[in-house]
């Protein structure tokens, strides 16, 4: 369109000026509708394929890995959105039952940023199958792109029994058709020895299990669709979480965790099994005995839209537990701070956490709890408590605390 219009404009530019006189106010109408009903039919074209490609289920995004596209820059971004919709209300209540709390300190986050779109990822090894990046809409994937088994493994800073007493696993990942499965081995398949017994945890749309100690079936769903999958041991209990929903509860696993492989395959070819947005984590004390030690918990927990501060469903783990420590403890005060990682402008990043803090508040109001228990402060990126040369240490700097007051 811009190319017409620039035409247009070149036109009228080179005409001689002897062609400046009554007759030229028809050449020039001329020229006008002729570039008008040019860029009607572009128009028209535009609308025509949008139409076809929802038809077809083609829209950007809508269950289509895009194998010759780069992800977006957000990095780059520098608009900040912070419009809370009621769509977003209605999807945090639906998680207000949640309990999954990840963490404190990460020890492998793996966002994908700066991956080369159909390279191996490079914090991963591979034990068998083809994985490789690929782009979803505008954000880099991990795909098991066979369907014949893939299984990775991440690679971790530490050798040996990396995994703590006390740790949690996360990960977003797509289900393409009834059939798309997962499975997450509790050791590393490619350089640690086998436990006796570790069960395998197998995630599906319609079932999830532990081997050896049952499952929980599932409501089927429209596909394709994401959702996202949380795990935490303690000491001996295993929890498995699909989405808000709390589908395993093993007191005892019997099993000491020592690592992590995840397996996945297409089901039928291009039916695209993907994850993205893996995150572990060292586990931490009960959310009062911290306030109790230190004056405030700081949570890694809580997370946002990027670049936004509209609050992830899965943030309601630890904003729930909150509201209920606080309404056992009336006379608990919290100012809310939130924290960003160094990357962006710096005056973009105060604003950001701020508005991030409000809307934790906002959260905890909305159940319950009265607003002038609280007070807000956003201190963007000027008090890292990690470096932010990798990415584990951006995860740990991004961060919201509750310091009593």
């Amino acid at each position: 369109m811009k190319k017409l219009f620039f035409l247009l404009a070149a036109l009228l530019f080179i005409l001689p000026q002897t062609l400046i006189h009554p007759q030229f106010g028809i050449l020039k109408k001329k020229i006008k509708k002729k570039v008008e009903n040019k860029v009607e039919r572009k128009v028209d074209k535009e609308i025509d394929k949008t139409i076809d490609d929802a038809l077809d289920g083609n829209t950007k995004g809508e269950g289509k890995v895009e194998p010759g596209k780069k992800a977006a820059d957000t990095k780059s971004e520098q608009k900040i959105e912070t419009e809370t919709t009621e769509e977003n209300t209605a999807l945090l209540k639906a998680w207000s039952k949640y309990d999954f709390v990840p963490g404190d300190e990460i020890i492998f986050y793996d966002d994908l940023i700066d991956e080369e779109n159909g390279e191996f990822p490079s914090r991963w090894d591979l034990l068998q199958g083809n994985v490789e990046i690929a782009v979803y809409g505008d954000e880099n994937v991990i795909n098991f792109a066979s369907v014949q088994p893939c299984s990775i493994v991440p690679l971790m800073k530490e050798e040996g029994d990396y995994l703590p007493e006390k740790f949690t696993i996360e990960f977003d990942a797509y289900f393409s058709e009834f059939c798309t499965r997962y499975y997450v081995e509790l050791y590393d398949m490619i350089s640690q020895k086998p436990p006796k017994t570790i069960p395998r945890i197998s995630i599906d749309p319609t079932h999830v299990g532990v081997e050896s100690f049952g499952g929980t079936n599932l409501a089927d769903r429209d596909y394709p669709f994401w959702e996202h999958i949380s795990i935490s041991f303690n000491t001996r209990a295993l929890k498995v979480y699909f989405g808000e929903q709390r589908v395993s509860n093993i007191p005892n696993l019997r099993a000491e965790p020592i690592g992590i492989t995840i397996s996945s395959r297409q089901c039928h070819k291009d039916n695209q099994a993907l994850i993205k947005n893996i995150r572990v984590a060292k586990g931490s004390k009960k959310l009062y005995d911290r306030i109790m030690t230190d004056g405030k918990f700081v949570t890694r927990g809580i997370l946002f839209d990027v670049n936004k501060a509209t609050l992830k469903p899965e943030s309601m783990g630890v904003i729930n537990k909150v509201a209920k420590l606080m309404k056992k403890h009336p006379e608990l005060n919290f100012s809310i701070e939130g924290h960003t990682d160094s990357d962006g402008d710096d005056a973009m990043n105060l604003q950001l956490s701020e508005q991030r803090a409000e809307s934790v508040k906002l959260a905890l109001v909305n159940l319950g709890i009265d607003a002038s228990h609280f007070k807000v402060k956003g201190l963007g990126e000027s008090k890292p408590v990690d470096s932010n040369a990798n990415p584990e240490g951006k995860a740990n700097n991004r961060r919201v605390e509750f310091v009593k007051f």
